[in-house]
Parts: structure tokens; C-alpha cells; sequence
């Protein structure tokens, strides 16, 4: 169903989240569940995957993760900001023990000067703390958005999870 480097990372995440006892959450919007699903693909995933969020609307950001809806007003919901609350709210809502978040434009339209199609943001939250990745990947198609975010989410979890 995935590309072989995003199965091989999805794999390497479930083995070192489960060699080190973690489990993990996913908070998406523009990746629509992708990681979470790249993740589940994997056998013997349910030892590690507690749970995800598809929260694609600003109302499921608010109502399922807590995101305040005063922030996404003030900094759009593809923000720094809004990738940190993601990340800390699929925390805080979940049994899990680290989690990464994904909100972005992926196209073809939705984009602006200051947040043009191809921007993502991701966040990851964990005991070790709470990290912000931005990328600009380019107006290179929905779906090569969304691949290139999954490679993403999984190599900040993968690096989160070893640190």
C-alpha cells in the first residue's frame, strides 16, 4: 500500500517504540490518517499504536484535541502553534506516551504568499519534551504533499523515540 521507505520507517518506529515500551498517538490533518495507517500496517502494531486523531477540521482540532479555537483564529491552523497544541493535546487525550502531529496545505488550492501550498507543519511531544519541524515541500501535488509529510512524521517520531 506504501512506498518500501515508508514502510521500512513505519517499521523501524514500531520496533523501537516497542523495544523501548512507548506508545504512540498521531494528531493529522492534510496527511488524513496516513501516518497512522502507515504505522498499522506494520504487524504487531497494536503493541505500540494507542490511537489517532483525523482531526482535518478546525472544530475536531478544538473538540477531539483541545487545540483553543482563539489560537487557530489567530495563527491559522496550519501554524506552529497549532502543530504543538496537536501534538500535546494527542498526548493529553490518549494513553500514549509520545505522539506527532501534521497540519499543512497540501493542495492544489488552499494556499497564500505567506502559507503557500506545500507548507506542513509537524510537532512531536513526548517525555523528552515538545519539538517543531516546518517544511516547504513546494506546490508538488496532493499526493506527493502528503507522501513527503508521512516520510516526515515518521522520521520525527523515529528520532524522537531514540533521542
Amino acid at each position: 500500500m506504501f512506498p518500501d521507505d515508508i514502510q521500512d520507517l513505519a517499521r523501524q518506529v514500531v520496533a523501537q517504540a516497542s523495544a523501548r515500551g512507548l506508545m504512540v498517538s498521531t494528531a493529522e490533518s492534510c496527511t488524513g490518517g496516513l501516518v497512522a495507517g502507515a504505522l498499522t500496517d506494520v504487524a504487531g502494531s497494536s503493541a505500540v499504536v494507542e490511537r489517532g486523531f483525523v482531526t482535518y477540521s478546525n472544530a475536531a482540532k478544538a473538540g477531539m484535541l483541545g487545540v483553543p479555537a482563539a489560537m487557530i483564529e489567530t495563527n491559522g491552523a496550519v501554524s506552529e502553534p497549532v502543530a504543538r497544541a496537536m501534538a500535546e493535546g494527542a498526548v493529553a487525550n490518549s494513553d500514549a506516551t509520545i505522539s506527532v502531529a501534521v497540519t499543512g496545505i497540501a493542495g492544489p488550492g488552499g494556499g497564500s504568499d505567506q502559507k503557500p501550498v506545500g507548507l506542513v507543519h509537524f510537532a512531536a511531544c513526548g517525555p523528552s519534551g515538545l519539538i517543531h519541524v516546518e517544511k516547504r515541500f513546494g506546490d508538488i501535488g496532493r499526493s506527493e504533499v502528503r507522501l513527503e509529510s508521512v516520510r516526515t512524521a515518521l522520521r520525527l517520531l523515529l528520532d524522537w523515540i531514540e533521542a
